[in-house]
């Protein structure tokens, strides 16, 4: 376990092998959640959250339709290529 201090201005140095661990980089913006445990740091989502309706038609699509069939077959034929391929 490593230890840190606080400064005079409130701030603390997370260690080097920590940052490097969890491939955190200079800007990188923490929630500060007070738990009873201790004080709480989890790195900020770099994006907002998004809704369905925000992103649908973002991408377009020239062509037929996929039924459900279609698009489960495509899956079990890409698992069964990469297991093949020794991925899975």
């Amino acid at each position: 376990m490593e230890t840190t201090k606080l400064s005079s201005k409130g701030q603390i140095v997370l260690p080097k092998s920590i940052r490097e661990a969890r491939s955190l980089r200079t800007g990188t913006e923490f929630t500060v959640e007070d738990t009873p445990q201790g004080v709480l740091l989890r790195p900020k989502s770099p994006f907002k959250p998004t809704k369905f309706e925000d992103v649908r038609g973002c991408l377009a699509y020239k062509g037929k339709p996929k039924t459900i069939e279609e698009m489960n077959e495509g899956i079990a034929k890409m698992v069964r290529e990469r297991h093949a391929r020794g991925r899975y």
